[in-house]
Order: structure tokens, then C-alpha cells, then sequence
């Protein structure tokens, strides 16, 4: 893919939402010194050393076994748990991927552990401390804000669909995770894990590297070690992106396959949530929670027929006989160094007994990146709008021109770096049955579905696609953005097609990530190979804090 084009909005904007962020929120971890008020942070190299902690990496089987043998209960999770983010969020490497602590945290976990003793367990997640994205809905003592400061103190009057799912599972939402404000949908220049409720977030692995995309709180936050899961969204890039580079598994679902109720939105013909894990297993037992129907997002109907227990197929002989397609063109040849890693993990999987077709290129690739941002433009205005006029009586404001008013009263502290140039184009448009909308979601739909994943698929009789995910983030720069040169998920972001990513390897010490991208409801086919991959390799490691990439 070419690097962005500074004359080209619509290829700017890519920048936006392809990301998502990690921040620590002022209510988080204590007050903000004076200089962190913008989201400056001190040195990096400044930081203490990173005491060793005894969850970290722990999986959903192993945290389970730990309550199970009584070496742990939920109430000691969840309080190591907070613990560690107390020491790593604000102090420490100031990470700044927190913006809000449940406050119910240990008496959810009291009451999860009374059942667990009474015998009566909800399923794999029971006690489980999870964190989630601050534009999704909780209704309890936690705000919901996207990060921005235009919608400080909002309570939610209800929970997201996937949040309800997450506590009948017996989850435990321990924190709110920073994000890029409105999901990196505000500015054409924006940092990436930037909020004006948050500041900077940090990437774990190089402190002065971005964590990317708009998820990058949930990310950071659970490549760190501050639960065993959490869950994102994505628009195009927002899980799989941070997800990459922090060393993590991210699914970006089959749209419909995730409710999109009570998140808040860009826009609805792309939009999902998606699970950020360390592994494979972890990533498909939380896909299985957050899945089904919901009466209040219809296009979770089709969902039911393809709803299935992830974790059944998971076998490390998965790749034999599979049939994997390389798509080279514009997938490849923007980063050297991810390109020789991608080469080894390709040897890999032919190792393993996948039947390589290479090249498999995807046919009409970046015919739609200007159409794309045009849909996103018309639905983001209509589809904020429908959730801001839902909020309650004390909201600040209720429509995208109250937030572009709100942001220009507040321009001292909510834009001291980059504008709002999305909002404006945003706002600009027209309702969603104008003719130009219509045009570029058919053209988008059409080039990105049938004749492009469906169309290379059915020639070579493929089971998946595979491709890096990105290249190694770039340093943060509030000055003049994301330094991005391409990536693979615009195209199962557009259509609407599952997206998964899994640790490659690492370049100069930053993470990057294998893709794995196939046809609509094909999510047990790819997390079987996920898997293969993920067993057949183990690349990932830790985070070690460093001050900045091992050049």
C-alpha cells in the first residue's frame, strides 16, 4: 500500500480510523500533573523497572484452575489485577490506558466467588476480569465517552448487548480503556491512542511508539497484563492494527456476527466489536460470548445460523491441507522488515501441511479507499447523532454540530493538537438517502465482497487469505500524526468479512502480525488456522517496557 498522501483527505483519514488508543483516564489512577494535562508525559526513560508480576500471561485456563485449586479467587484477581494497573498505568511507564475503574469490581468478584463455592458456575469467563473500550455502554458507576471530554460524566441507561452477554458469562469489568477520541474519526492528522480524557497512550514493548488504532487502550492493557482479555472495535484497522502491535490475537468478526447496540458509532455498515486476547483459545472463548442475536441491532438475524463454540475446532494440525492464498499486491513491499518476516511465517505454513497459492492477489484493492471514507462520512453524521439524541436529560450535548461546537469552547484542552476536520466533512452531508451515499456503499460492497475476497477465494478454492497485518508502529508524534504505510484490513473492513490477526515476530523489538482473512461467517475456519499458526510458532513474548525500539 502507498504511504498517505497530505493532499488527499480521504487517504488522511485512514489514519483516523484504522486506529485506536490506550489511555489513562484522570479518574483512573489520581490527578494529572500539570504537563500531563494535554497528555504529556515525562521521558521514557525516566521509568522505574517493571516489578515482576504474578498474572502476567496468565490465561483463562490457567486463572480458572487458580480459582478452582483455591490458589486464587475472582476478589484476589481482580485486586492483583487493579493493582497492576495502579502501578503501570500513571506510575511507573505511565502507560495511560485506563480511563475508568469499575468501583463494583471486587463485589461482582465477592459475588461470583459465593456462587463458585455454592456450585454454581456461568461458564468459562465466571470470575474472569476482563477490560472493554470506553465507547461501549456499561450501565453502572463507569462513564461512557469515547474519550472525549464533550461527554465527560455520561452514564449509560443501559448496557451494550455485549456487555450484558460479558456479565451473564460471569466476566468482571475491571476498567474502561482510553481509545483514540471518537475512534479516531476526529482530525485527519490525529495520534493515534490520543484523547483529550486520556492523553497519550503508550506502547508497552517501545514507550515512545504508538500502540495504534482507536483499540489501543484494550490493547495495551491486555498485552501488560492488566486482565486476561478485552474487547475493542473496529471500523477499519481498530483491532487488528494495536492488536499487531502489541502482540496479540484480535478478531475482527463477521459484521452481524457481534451487536453493535449501545456502541457508540461510526458507522453501521462497517462497525463491530471483537476480542483482544494473548491467545488464540482466549480470543475464541471471548468471540463466543460476545456473539448472538439482538433485538435491538437487526443485523444480528442472519447471525443465527452460524453462531458455534470457537474453541471445538482448535487443533495444531489445522493447516494441513489447507488451501492459503497470498494476495501480494498492495499487501506487501511497504516495510522490508515485515516483509522477510511475513516470508518466514509463509515457510511456516507450507511446513505444516497448508497448500501455498502465491500469488493470489485481491482483485480491485484501493479502487474503494475514497468511497470507503465517504460512506463512513454519511453514516458516521446519521448514525452519532441517533446515539447522542438517546442519551439522558444531563447530556452536554445531543447531535455531532453540539460536539463540534463543544470542542471549539473547549479547544484549550480538547484539540491542543490536531482539529476536527472529519467532523466538519461529517457534518456537511446529507441524510443516508442521498445518491452519493448509495452509489459508493453499493460500489464498496460489490468491489470489496463479490468481485474481490469472494472472487480470488472461489478462483483458487482457498480456505484463507494471509498477509502481514502492518508494518512496525512508528514513534508518537503529536505534532504531526501517524506515520502509517499500510495494512491489510481495508478490505474485510469494507466488506464486512472476518479479520484475524496472530503474532508474526517482532522487527527492531516492535511486534507485527500475521492476517488471516477469508469469506463471511468463515470465523471457525480461521481461528482453526489461527491456532496452527499460533502453536506451530509461539513468537509471542512479554512486554519489556523499553525506553524505545532496538535499533
Amino acid at each position: 500500500m502507498t504511504p498517505l498522501h497530505p493532499a488527499d483527505p480521504a487517504r488522511l483519514s485512514r489514519r483516523g480510523f484504522l486506529a485506536t488508543a490506550a489511555a489513562a483516564g484522570a479518574g483512573a489512577a489520581g490527578a494529572l500533573l500539570p504537563d500531563q494535562a494535554r497528555g504529556v508525559t515525562p521521558p521514557a526513560a525516566a521509568a522505574p523497572p517493571v516489578r515482576a508480576f504474578e498474572l502476567e500471561e496468565r490465561t483463562i485456563a490457567e486463572l480458572q484452575a487458580a480459582m478452582s485449586s483455591g490458589e486464587h479467587t475472582a476478589r484476589s484477581l481482580v485486586s492483583l489485577y487493579l493493582e497492576r494497573i495502579d502501578e503501570l498505568d500513571r506510575q511507573g511507564p505511565a502507560l495511560r490506558h485506563v480511563l475508568d475503574l469499575n468501583p463494583d469490581a471486587v463485589a461482582i468478584a465477592d459475588t461470583l466467588d459465593a456462587e463458585r463455592k455454592a456450585g454454581r458456575l456461568r461458564g468459562p469467563l465466571h470470575g474472569i476480569p476482563v477490560v472493554v473500550k470506553d465507547n461501549i455502554d456499561t450501565a453502572d458507576r463507569m462513564t461512557t465517552t469515547a474519550g472525549s471530554l464533550a461527554l465527560e460524566g455520561s452514564i449509560a441507561a443501559r448496557d451494550a448487548f455485549i456487555v450484558e452477554r460479558l456479565r451473564a458469562a460471569g466476566a468482571i469489568i475491571v476498567a474502561k480503556t482510553n481509545l483514540s477520541e471518537w475512534a479516531n474519526f476526529r482530525s485527519t492528522r490525529a495520534s493515534s491512542a490520543w484523547s483529550s480524557r486520556g492523553g497519550q497512550g503508550r506502547n508497552p514493548y517501545a514507550l515512545d511508539r504508538s500502540p495504534c488504532g482507536s483499540s489501543s487502550g484494550t490493547g495495551g492493557a491486555v498485552a501488560a497484563s492488566y486482565a486476561a482479555v478485552g474487547v475493542g472495535t473496529e471500523t477499519d484497522g481498530s483491532v487488528v492494527c494495536p492488536a499487531a502491535a502489541m502482540a496479540l490475537v484480535g478478531i475482527k468478526p463477521t459484521l452481524g456476527l457481534v451487536s453493535r447496540s449501545g456502541i457508540i458509532p461510526i458507522a453501521h455498515s462497517q462497525d463491530t466489536a471483537g476480542p483482544m486476547a494473548r491467545t488464540v483459545t482466549d480470543a475464541a472463548l471471548l468471540l463466543g460470548t460476545l456473539t448472538g442475536p439482538d433485538p435491538r441491532d437487526a443485523e444480528t438475524a442472519p447471525s443465527r445460523g452460524h453462531i458455534a463454540d470457537y474453541t471445538a475446532g482448535l487443533d495444531p494440525g489445522g493447516l494441513r491441507g489447507a488451501r492459503i492464498g497470498i494476495p501480494r499486491r498492495r499487501l506487501f513491499g511497504y516495510s522490508e522488515e515485515t516483509d522477510r518476516i511475513a516470508e518466514t511465517a509463509i515457510a511456516a505454513l507450507k511446513d505444516a501441511g497448508a497448500v501455498i497459492v502465491d500469488p493470489a492477489d485481491i482483485p480491485h484493492l484501493g479502487e474503494y479507499d475514497d468511497s470507503e471514507f465517504t460512506v463512513l462520512l454519511y453514516e458516521f453524521k446519521a448514525d452519532l447523532n441517533a446515539y447522542l439524541a438517546g442519551l439522558g436529560p444531563n447530556a452536554r450535548i445531543r447531535s455531532l454540530a453540539d460536539a463540534i461546537r463543544f470542542n471549539d469552547e473547549h479547544r484549550d484542552r480538547v484539540m491542543p493538537f490536531f482539529g476536527q476536520e472529519i467532523f466538519h466533512m461529517a457534518e456537511a452531508k446529507g441524510p443516508l438517502t442521498e445518491k452519493e451515499y448509495l452509489d459508493a456503499l453499493a460500489k464498496n460492497r460489490e468491489l470489496s465482497r463479490t468481485k474481490g475476497i469472494d472472487e480470488v477465494m472461489t478462483r483458487h478454492r482457498l480456505d484463507a487469505l494471509v498477509a502481514p497485518t502492518g508494518h512496525p508502529v512508528w514513534p508518537i508524534d503529536l505534532v504531526n500524526g501517524d506515520h502509517f504505510l499500510g495494512a491489510s484490513s481495508t478490505v474485510a473492513a469494507v466488506a464486512g468479512y472476518p479479520h484475524i490477526t496472530v503474532p508474526m515476530g517482532h522487527a527492531f523489538g516492535l511486534p507485527v502480525g500475521l492476517s488471516f482473512i477469508g469469506r463471511a461467517w468463515s470465523e471457525p475456519t480461521l481461528i482453526r488456522l489461527a491456532y496452527a499458526y499460533e502453536q506451530l510458532t509461539k513468537v509471542r513474548r512479554p512486554p519489556d517496557f523499553a525506553p524505545s525500539a532496538k535499533l
